[in-house]
């Protein structure tokens, strides 16, 4: 992270400006890890030095909506903490109670949030505790102080991180870079290529390398790049030309081999057309229809797949197109599609998106949309659909058919989806929680929902995430009763654009205002807090909370430049 949260005396009774022990980096100090950045203090530097100080003063007696009271606690009755981890009941364990609950969390493999990461690691480093690293969870060390590791510890370090998932630093980009850079350092600078031991220690982190070092690395670079959750274009530029080399166990696209290719994995999905067409014909085609299957079973993202269609298709081993027809309409050359043409995995390389649109009748695709649809089809294919649809339903698509349509509703306008009727709540998450649907869209689908007398519930909340909430108009985010708002828990809205943060913090401000103790109110706030003005994190400050860094960089950005901060 760029600025690590200040480690401040546990006697403090006050905020941060009478906490003795506080630090304020001015500038960067260099470690074996590599520099660790610096900047100049800024007004909302000052402020977010404030809010995390760790200056707890006593507590009262047990906690209610889910803390604890860790002095009449055994460490193995705290693991309701295991899933429910948060800050202020955590800040009074003992320094064995804290490391007994981390190896725990390492040992039954506990996945935490960001914000729940960055506030555990902060109280790991006030407890001395880093140095235990090779006992702890992956995704922690990624928020770990990288200059306090010891310089010894470097190699053992770099190799326990790199198990871990860098992209729970969405929001830290300096600490992904930091970590980038200590497990460089590690190998004793920069290198133009990695060697296979380089990469075995290296693991994920190689997914932020420069393009150049993957292209001219050992091709044991492919296990790492299996890794990545997504490559960027570079990456994926990097990756065609190191397949093309023949450097790979797969050798040249010309010997490409079944079981080669689905030994690449999610990797193969950012093979390039120019590949395909080198590859043997009955190989491409036997690797297309496993990975529709694939799709179709559930294992391959809808993202995955449509990527990989689009690409295979263009290449050379699909038919030539037939010739458009005359004005009366294109020739069906393929035979009509009945039930059983879908059922084949190799369906859309015998029908492209013009025979779809001429082989295709309106019974047929009344009876089988779902099978159609659990095809990976590519954009041009899903609007024909989109066009038979509305030649089948002009009066809009019943509710039954709706839930069927998840890939298509980003095709649909907000006039187009005003003629659907939704009553139910499994219309609504079916269509919105593919993450397929976009802003219009998701306010459209619940403002009809809404006017059936749907009610948004908390479960509802929780099934189409946090952030659907930023595409929610003001008055359906008024719509939510607040226990609903209490129920869903803590929604990552993260990515709402900074006016949505605000009305949403209002609302939440509001649904949570009767809990009874500032740490529980804090802990239900604490999503929405993007949206606080500078009065309110004062009064937080004020009362010893402590915000995790992951939190405090979506706090909004003129809150944090204001200069008057008055910590009393």
């Amino acid at each position: 992270m760029a600025l690590s949260p200040p480690i401040s005396s546990p006697a403090c009774l006050g905020p941060v400006a009478r906490c003795p022990n506080t630090f304020l980096p001015e500038r960067a100090h260099h470690t074996a890890m590599g520099p660790r950045a610096g900047a100049l203090v800024s007004p909302g530097f000052i402020l977010f030095m404030w809010l995390t100080a760790h200056c707890s003063r006593p507590q009262a007696e047990g906690f209610s909506q889910g803390g604890l009271d860790a002095s009449r606690a055994d460490v193995w009755a705290i693991t309701s903490l295991l899933q429910d981890f948060w800050c202020q009941p955590a800040n009074r364990l003992s320094r064995d109670q804290l490391s007994a609950l981390i190896r725990r969390m390492a040992s039954q493999q506990v996945l935490l949030k960001a914000w729940q990461l960055s506030c555990l690691a902060n109280l790991a480093a006030q407890h001395g505790l880093q140095g235990d690293f090779a006992l702890h969870p992956p995704d922690l060390l990624l928020f770990y102080n990288l200059a306090q590791v010891r310089e010894a510890d470097c190699r053992a370090f770099t190799r326990r991180a790199a198990q871990g998932d860098t992209e729970l630093l969405a929001n830290l980009p300096d600490q992904r870079a930091a970590l980038q850079h200590s497990a460089l350092a590690c190998l004793g600078g920069r290198h133009p290529w990695l060697s296979a031991s380089d990469l075995l220690l290296l693991g994920i982190l190689v997914c932020d390398m420069d393009p150049s070092i993957i292209v001219a690395s050992d091709p044991h670079v492919l296990q790492n790049l299996q890794r990545c959750p997504r490559l960027t274009p570079a990456l994926q530029a990097a990756l065609n030309t190191l397949l093309t080399s023949g450097r790979t166990t797969l050798g040249p696209p010309s010997s490409w081999n079944l079981e080669g290719l689905k030994a690449l994995g999610p990797l193969a999905t950012y093979i390039s057309p120019s590949l395909w067409m080198q590859v043997q014909e009955a190989i491409g085609l036997d690797f297309f229809g496993s990975m529709v299957a694939a799709f179709r079973a559930g294992t391959l993202s809808q993202h995955d797949a449509r990527r990989f269609v689009t690409s295979f298709l263009k290449a050379k081993l699909v038919p030539s197109r037939p010739k458009r027809g005359t004005a009366t309409g294109r020739p069906c050359t393929h035979g009509n599609i009945t039930a059983a043409t879908l059922q084949d995995d190799l369906f859309l390389v015998h029908y492209d998106c013009l025979q779809l649109e001429s082989c295709l009748g309106s019974r047929v695709l009344r009876a089988s949309l779902d099978p159609l649809l659990q095809h990976p089809l590519p954009a041009e294919c899903q609007r024909v659909i989109k066009a038979k649809l509305a030649q089948i339903y002009p009066s809009g698509i019943p509710e039954e058919q709706l839930q069927l349509i998840t890939s298509l509703v980003y095709l649909y306008s907000r006039t187009e989806i005003g003629q659907w009727n939704i009553t139910s709540r499994d219309t609504v998450m079916a269509l919105l929680a593919s993450d397929v649907a976009l802003e219009n869209q998701t306010e459209a689908i619940l403002q009809k929902f809404l006017d059936h007398k749907g009610n948004i519930t908390s479960a509802l909340l929780v099934a189409i995430g946090g952030s659907r909430l930023c595409w929610m108009s003001p008055q359906q985010i008024q719509a939510i009763q607040p226990s609903e708002f209490r129920l869903a828990g803590a929604l990552d809205i993260s990515s709402c654009p900074q006016r949505r943060k605000d009305i949403l913090y209002t609302r939440a401000r509001e649904a949570f205002s009767s809990i009874g103790t500032m740490d529980t109110y804090y802990h239900f706030i604490r999503p929405y807090l993007g949206g606080a003005p500078v009065e309110d994190l004062q009064h937080l400050a004020q009362a010893n909370i402590s915000m995790d860094i992951d939190t405090f960089t979506n706090l909004n950005p003129q809150v944090l430049q204001q200069e008057q901060v008055d910590p009393r």
